[in-house]
């Protein structure tokens, strides 16, 4: 017998759906209050958030764990450099090309490393990170990649006079992150969602039922590279310039410390830990004068201990708290 939708859960998943549209058509709105330089930062948080987003689903979605998010990165920053130096296609088509590159290195990384356990595919994810930007500097190769020098890439240029390409930027990277959340929502709420978070959580009992573990881990590693090469692709164009330099392990490093202080369980753990990783470091720089380096390793390392599910998890922790004093507030009345 087919199962029937429960009307509050409906309702509940409508009203979410409303909210999260609203606050995307309010950050687009909102952006034209801004100066251009505010815009960019905005733009570059956003860029984040997208990259966050996949491992999201690679890591608190699927129970994986990788060191290859700076490669998978930077695989999609080169794919626009390439498209733009040496071809005459337009540089919006990289936001095709990058994601479709991701998802094949994402992939086959998934069949190597996803019927193993966490510390070999954190072993493999780093034996990436570290061979990528060697990879770039290889003479053979150089002549296409720039090798050290590195490569330029243009710049989304607005088609509308009243918009800056600064804005027209953040705009476009707005647009494919409530995209991208979309694009996850649905994927968490699917048959193939619930197999995932299965396997994460007893693969040998996921796999008694018939999951096909290692091809569902591989298939979503391919849908988290694919949202890295997407940011990496913007991110290209945002900064004009792609170098091997630019993709070491500490991004790697450092995009873990964001999704976990943001909450690796929560999609918009991401978009907190994109907003944590571009605008943080500055306010420490402020605070910590010679030590921010060190004031901004402490302050992560706090988040971490002090909320183990992110910030994301310590919101929803204490909306049920609320729910339940209230819950008990009414019945002793």
């Amino acid at each position: 017998m087919a199962c029937l939708p429960i009307p509050g859960v409906a309702v509940y998943a409508s009203a979410m759906r409303t909210v999260a549209t609203m606050a995307f058509v309010a950050a687009a709105a909102l952006s034209f209050c801004f100066p251009n330089f505010v815009v960019f930062r905005f733009a570059e948080a956003t860029i984040w958030a997208i990259a966050l987003l996949g491992l999201v689903v690679l890591s608190g979605v699927s129970g994986q764990f990788t060191f290859a998010q700076a490669a998978l990165f930077g695989m999609g920053g080169y794919a626009a450099a390439l498209l733009v130096n040496h071809t005459v296609l337009p540089v919006y088509l990289a936001l095709v090309v990058a994601p479709l590159v991701g998802f094949a290195a994402g992939y086959g990384l998934g069949r190597v490393a996803g019927g193993h356990s966490l510390w070999t595919q954190a072993l493999i994810g780093y034996a990436l990170a570290i061979a990528f930007p060697q990879l770039l500097r290889w003479r053979v190769i150089e002549r296409w990649t720039g090798g050290v020098q590195g490569l330029s890439v243009d710049a989304f240029a607005s088609p509308f006079a009243f918009l800056s390409n600064d804005r027209w930027s953040f705009l476009i990277a707005l647009s494919l992150l409530a995209g991208g959340v979309w694009v996850a929502a649905n994927l968490v709420a699917s048959r193939s969602g619930r197999a995932l978070m299965a396997a994460r959580d007893h693969d040998l009992a996921a796999a008694a039922q018939g999951v096909n573990v290692v091809h569902l881990r591989a298939a979503a590693s391919g849908m988290a590279g694919a949202y890295l090469a997407l940011a990496g692709c913007l991110s290209a164009c945002q900064f004009g310039f792609v170098g091997p330099t630019a993709y070491n392990f500490a991004l790697s490093v450092q995009m873990l410390f964001g999704v976990i202080v943001g909450g690796m369980y929560s999609l918009w753990g991401a978009v907190i830990g994109g907003v944590v990783l571009e605008f943080l470091p500055g306010v420490v720089a402020s605070w910590g004068k010679g030590l921010s380096a060190l004031l901004y390793a402490a302050l992560m390392i706090a988040a971490i201990v002090a909320m183990p599910r992110g910030i994301a998890g310590a919101i929803t922790k204490f909306k049920v708290y609320v729910a339940k004093r209230a819950t008990v507030s009414s019945r002793t009345r």
